[in-house]
């Protein structure tokens, strides 16, 4: 019940938050609901399909797909004031990416999967509702290059694998799991903090070697 609640709650706000990148495309009302949802139940819909886990939550639940599509419609009137409260938003944001890890991760252990294919399940429910919406706005994924966000959904996914391995009820560890990965999250929007980046320029005279 909690994570139903917490679930409804992120698919909300990644909807309207995918609606104003949509928004920032001068994209029409079907491409907003599109945006929307692909935010918000993309990362389940790829893992879905990565598992052969059918029928799809959205299909299985169409008011999933309700849901993300009213949020993004009412985002293209409520837009400003979505933008203002960036900081709720990003809140809710970072809620969400710890509920979907650990739904991830339930659904692979559901189905009796190696506890690394378990940790692939959280990783692609958490982030890649984000990749989607950046690639279908033409722009570079901002999972990849901000403050740490895979490697939550990752550390969140192992917290919650490990607490279950040591016979902790459930229910303690996934708010164990919800407290502790929210906690670093903000954290790492507050401080900055990021995993090492790679920097590379070609040599020119490379770059022209290899197109003679």
């Amino acid at each position: 019940m909690l994570l139903s609640i917490l679930y409804i709650i992120g698919i909300t706000a990644e909807a309207m938050t995918g609606a104003l990148s949509a928004g920032k495309k001068q994209m029409d009302w079907f491409g907003v609901m599109l945006v929307a949802s692909a935010t918000a139940i993309g990362g389940g819909t790829v893992r879905d399909i990565l598992l052969g886990h059918y029928p799809l939550g959205w299909v299985e639940n169409p008011h999933f797909l309700m849901i993300t599509c009213i949020a993004g419609v009412i985002t293209t009137w409520i837009g400003p004031w979505v933008a203002r409260n960036h900081r709720f938003f990003v809140w809710l944001d970072s809620l969400g990416l710890i509920v979907f890890s650990i739904i991830g991760c339930k659904v692979a252990l559901d189905m009796g999967l190696h506890p690394l294919i378990c940790l692939v399940s959280a990783i692609v429910t958490g982030v890649f509702g984000g990749l989607l919406r950046d690639l279908m706005c033409r722009q570079t994924p901002m999972v990849l290059h901000k403050e740490l966000y895979a490697s939550i959904s990752l550390f969140s996914a192992a917290l919650y694998l490990g607490l279950l391995h040591f016979n902790v009820d459930e229910l303690i560890a996934t708010v164990a799991t919800l407290v502790v990965g929210f906690s670093l999250r903000m954290a790492a929007v507050k401080f900055g903090w990021s995993l090492p980046t790679f920097h590379f320029e070609a040599d020119p005279s490379e770059t022209v070697s290899e197109h003679k």
